[in-house]
């Protein structure tokens, strides 16, 4: 409790991966050749749509829960408790991100291939939060790395609180397949592979945003057919997330597949000279600052330019 205030050790995951990305993205766009602050500015309006946009998937596909037979409507706004939806936050959260790339003067595919790694990162790191509210975990197993799951009760009341409640009996009602912690390590390896990838076949024009998206897809495909939990069934007796993640895994593909543009590079201001950390790929040369009557022109700030000697048509 801070005062009058609860913390959530879920909220506090959800923060740290945010701050974890948006750092991770503003020393990625600056070694590409972008303007520092920018990851920082576009944040502002990505972050919040993505809390409501993953809101809104997760109330979406469990209305009953909220609007069914005795279902909670307030509980919808609780966001505390759990719940976001990863494939509505990524939606939203891309409208937010437009937006704040149009006020800046940056397209939105290459802003998005430099945060690319930093958002499956921040995935990781929020899934941790699962563990506090012991939720999305897998059948029963009798392996070393099982998660104990306990009857939390309100010690005042007796009543069962599995998000504020603790428990009295420490013997583990239910020993299971912790697949938060499957998704977490998979998470990990997949903003790995976009980092190598990036640096090796030199991604561009959203290729390793896609990159990043195949890869998550992937693994949420078949970690999210070992879940337990409630869920809306689709197509019969599927996981209406196993569908989401197949279709969104073949779009991917596709686009890393048909888009062949080499890496765009941003022309950089006079005196400006974009510093990224070692190992990160920094453009090879950097367009000319613009003119005086250039700089006139709205957009040109950050106007993209072809990599020099990869020119494409």
């Amino acid at each position: 409790m801070l005062g009058p205030i609860p913390i959530r050790a879920y909220a506090i995951c959800i923060i740290a991966g945010i701050i974890v990305a948006v750092m991770w993205g503003e020393r990625r766009l600056v070694a590409r050749g972008g303007q520092p602050g920018t990851v920082t500015d576009v944040a502002v309006y990505a972050v919040p749509f993505g809390l409501v946009g993953g809101r809104l998937y997760h109330v979406a596909t469990d209305w009953e829960t909220y609007f069914g037979p005795g279902g909670d409507p307030i509980g919808a706004l609780k966001i505390w408790q759990g719940g976001l939806g990863i494939w509505g936050a990524v939606a939203l959260g891309a409208v937010g991100a437009w937006i704040g790339c149009r006020r800046r003067g940056v397209p939105l595919p290459f802003f998005a291939d430099a945060v690319a790694p930093g958002i499956v990162v921040a995935q990781a790191i929020g899934r941790l939060g699962n563990y506090f509210n012991q939720e999305l975990y897998g059948g029963p197993t009798t392996l070393p790395w099982g998660l104990e799951i306990y009857n939390r009760v309100d010690p005042a009341t007796g009543a069962p609180d599995s998000l504020g409640g603790v428990a009295l009996d420490h013997t583990p009602i239910e020993i299971v397949h912790p697949t938060f912690l499957y998704e977490l390590l998979w998470n990990l390896l997949v903003a790995a592979f976009v980092v190598w990838a990036d640096r090796r076949f030199r991604l561009g024009h959203g290729r390793a945003f896609a990159t990043y998206v195949a890869g998550y897809t992937l693994g949420r495909f078949f970690i999210e057919m070992a879940r337990t939990d409630p869920a809306t069934r689709v197509f019969g007796d599927i996981r209406i997330n196993v569908v989401v993640a197949g279709v969104v895994f073949i779009g991917a593909v596709l686009y890393i597949a048909l888009v062949r543009k080499p890496r765009e590079v941003l022309a950089v201001p006079a005196g400006d000279t974009p510093d990224g950390p070692d190992g990160e790929d920094k453009p090879k040369d950097t367009a000319p600052a613009p003119s005086d009557a250039d700089e006139d022109e709205p957009g040109d700030r950050n106007r993209v330019v072809a990599e020099p000697g990869d020119r494409s048509t």
